[in-house]
């Protein structure tokens, strides 16, 4: 299973929920490679010293003779694995305007070692080009974190329009996995409401798992780690776990 995290809307959580989703699958003994595909690199810098990366993803993506053995990093789980990314990455978008196969990429790299991996999981960045088009064109499932607050469905419409333009050409076999809630203040009427708005927008698609607004998330990465070993006993830990239970019920 190759799972895109994709919502065009910053600071929804995808991050977030790209780190810990392919944490919880790794601590499940399930090999794993996260790809990340956001120029921020905040997902690398929670697995990886960015001094020791010597090639990265946008080497992978507009460098012929540059395959995934040359760029992959283990990390401190031996199931889980790092194609990570620099700040360069920002220049792909430009390097491949133009080019015949742009979209397809990093399809194409990945294709080959697609069978060391039980789950490949891609972090994208915040936007509709061509890194967040090659990450649809490269899985085979997509899963939308909306965080559950004022403009929460704002732009979903224009992710769901390149969902579906994806599937009629470059990638038909690609599936809509579900929603997950995220940044969920239960305090909050707002937050239920918008909660609520949101299940009746996409029904069944919306993952049981709400992931909470939580100090010990946002506090992670800044220490290089992802939630189960930074705060295994805390809420975000658990959800995330639960979170990556349903996953797998869903495949």
């Amino acid at each position: 299973m190759t799972l895109a995290i994709a919502n065009q809307k910053g600071g929804v959580g995808k991050t977030t929920t790209a780190i810990n989703l392919a944490a919880a699958l790794a601590q499940k003994h399930l090999k794993t490679l996260l790809v990340d595909l956001d120029p921020q690199g905040n997902a690398t810098l929670s697995f990886v010293d960015p001094n020791t990366v010597q090639a990265s993803v946008y080497d992978l993506l507009v460098e012929p003779n540059i395959g995934v053995p040359e760029v992959v990093h283990n990390t401190d789980s031996p199931d889980l694995d790092i194609l990570p990314a620099r700040i360069s990455l920002a220049k792909a978008e430009v390097k491949l305007v133009g080019e015949y196969d742009s979209h397809f990429r990093l399809k194409d790299k990945l294709d080959p070692y697609r069978g060391l991996y039980e789950y490949i999981v891609i972090d994208t960045p915040p936007t509709l080009g061509i890194l967040t088009v090659n990450a649809l064109v490269a899985a085979t499932h997509l899963m939308v974190p909306i965080q559950s607050s004022y403009f929460a469905l704002e732009g979903t419409d224009d992710l769901l329009e390149t969902y579906q333009k994806i599937r009629s050409r470059p990638n038909p076999n690609l599936q809509f996995l579900g929603v997950v809630i995220t940044l969920h203040d239960r305090r909050t009427v707002l937050s239920r409401d918008i909660k609520r708005r949101i299940r009746e927008v996409f029904g069944e698609k919306v993952f049981k798992t709400t992931i909470s607004k939580s100090v010990r998330l946002e506090e992670s990465p800044a220490y290089r780690q992802s939630i189960f070993t930074f705060a295994p006993s805390s809420t975000g830990a658990m959800e995330y776990y639960s979170l990556s239970e349903e996953v797998i019920g869903r495949v």
